[in-house]
Parts: C-alpha cells; structure tokens; sequence
C-alpha cells in the first residue's frame, strides 16, 4: 500500500501491502481526482511534505464517494431515525499489534461473533476486524477528517466488516455496504491512560512489518464517553480507496498528551537495513462531498462540539 511513489501513476501496481491488508484492487475505469475550495480552506496550515502515496492525483474507484472529507456542521442533517450506536468488543480477541509501513494497526480475531458494533445508521451488525491512527509531523495537522475547516493532530480509525451479509471482511471491503468505520479525533491534552498500553509497545514495532504482542485489549477504551456522531456514506482513505464504507465520524474528540503523539512520530515508513523515513503525514488528502449529506445523530447546538488542535471554533 505505502511504500510505492508511483501509486499516484496510471501504471501503479498494487504492492504486497495492499494485498495483505484489503484484498486485490478491483478494476475500474481511472479517472483524475476532483478537487475544490474544500481542500484548500480546511488544508491552509498544512504546508507540509506529504507522504509519496499522495503526491499527485490518485485514480479512484469511481469517485463519487471518496473519503475523507471535511465536515460543515452548518450544512449537516439532522436525523432523528439515527439509533444510538450500540458497541461491544471482545478484549481478549485482541491477536497483536504491527507497522504497516504506513501506520500501526492492532489486529483482532475476526472469528470472534459478537465483537463489534450495531445500530446507528447501520441496517446489519458489523465485526471488529482493527484499528489504526494516522498523524502529522506536528501538532498542528494529522487527522484524515476536518470539521468547519479545521483539523486535529490525529484521528483514530476503528474498521468493522458486514458479518451478516458478507462471509469474510475480504469480500467485505469490495462490497456495497460492506465496512464502517468509527473515526475518533484526537485533541491536546491530559495523558490518556488506555492509549499508554499502545505507546509502551511502539519501540519493539519501530520498523515496517514487525509486530509485537499486545495482550487483551478494548478499543472502547479510546471512546469519548459522549458519542453523538456524524454520519455519511464514503471510502478507505488507502488503497483499493474502495467506495464501501459507511463512515461513523464521533463528535467529541478524546484527550491525548503531547508526548504521547510525538511517540507515534517514532515510528518508520522503512523496514530494518532501509534507509530510515519517519512515519509522519500518513493522512489522505480532503476529497469532494459533490451530492452527498452528513447526517447527524444529534440536533445543532452553539458551537462545534469537537474543536481544532488551536483551540479555535469552526468558522
């Protein structure tokens, strides 16, 4: 998935990573990225280099439904249908955690019925398969999403698979209806005593594809205790990029220290006797909304409810 340049290319090849992680790429028509003000208003503190996945235009699966996006409160839709969302993970089906070579990611045992999550705008139950974060090379960018134009550090991305209506998260990634994925903002603050359990396992898994044991482990955990959410019908932000995810963006952004992100800035893009990358702006570009709508599971209020890294209120 990562370390190729090229993927932005015609010609791109899906790497062995890819493969491992989301099944083959399926074939479709390529056609260049549409971009817009979107991009640059909720991307102007963002003068960075970014990762070589995302240097240039990507070919995407269709490109009516891509993600991430940035989220205008003022233009979302409230939905009073909207369940609650029910969530109940299986900590001891935690198997390990590992570096992807573009981020890390802690793997469970699928097999485990029961571990995941229901209700919301989900018509089906949806089994935890792993979660990852992406981050920036500082504080001040780092997440995926953005809300009225305003990014976060980072953003936790916790992946379920359609268990009903699909025998394996494989077939799943490729099929309509056939991900959600719960999105967490991460903000400054207070240390996060669950997230610690991870950072104290990043150094054994410094270099790309090695992995260490990480005990039973409740990614509820990194949950914030309010979980209004927003809603909206979308994609992976890597590679296949495939248009099959129902995306669960929380609300309220949880409390990370400092020192904690900059452990996740530790890490490499390279595997051992490579020459070493940092594993930094692993994030994908702001994609288009075009016609689609944020749905929301709670009425507008005063105010964002989830604010910027600056502290500073949606505009």
């Amino acid at each position: 998935m990562l370390r190729a340049a090229s993927l932005g290319s015609a010609s791109c090849r899906p790497s062995r990573l890819v493969k491992q992680m989301w099944g083959p790429i399926q074939g479709h028509a390529a056609r260049s990225e549409r971009w817009c003000g979107q991009y640059c208003c909720a991307r102007k503190n963002r003068n960075v280099i970014r990762h070589p996945l995302w240097t240039g235009p990507v070919s995407v699966t269709g490109g009516t439904r891509q993600s991430p996006i940035n989220i205008l409160q003022r233009d979302t839709v409230y939905d009073p249908q909207l369940k609650p969302l029910s969530i109940s993970y299986n900590a001891a089906s935690c198997q390990y955690i590992w570096n992807t070579g573009y981020f890390f990611q802690v793997e469970f045992d699928d097999a485990i019925k029961g571990s995941g999550i229901s209700g919301g705008p989900l018509k089906n139950h949806y089994r935890l398969k792993q979660f990852h974060f992406h981050w920036g090379a500082s504080d001040e960018s780092g997440s995926e999403h953005a809300v009225d134009n305003h990014v976060f550090p980072a953003e936790l991305h916790i992946v379920h698979w359609n268990s009903v209506k699909y025998p394996n998260f494989k077939e799943a990634v490729a099929g309509e209806d056939g991900l959600a994925v719960v999105g967490v903002f991460l903000k400054l603050g207070a240390p996060h005593q669950a997230l610690q359990k991870l950072v104290d396992v990043l150094p054994e898994i410094k270099h790309k594809d090695s992995r260490a044991a990480v005990g039973p482990f409740d990614p509820s955990c990194l949950l914030p205790a309010c979980q209004d959410f927003w809603t909206y019908e979308g994609s992976l932000t890597t590679p296949p990029l495939a248009e099959s995810v129902t995306w669960i963006i929380q609300q309220r952004s949880v409390e990370v220290s400092p020192s904690q992100l900059s452990a996740f800035r530790t890490l490499l893009f390279s595997a051992r006797g490579e020459e070493e990358e940092v594993m930094v702006n692993n994030y994908r570009p702001l994609q288009p909304l075009l016609d689609r709508k944020v749905r929301s599971s709670s009425q507008a209020t005063r105010g964002p409810k989830v604010t910027a890294w600056t502290g500073r209120t949606g505009s």
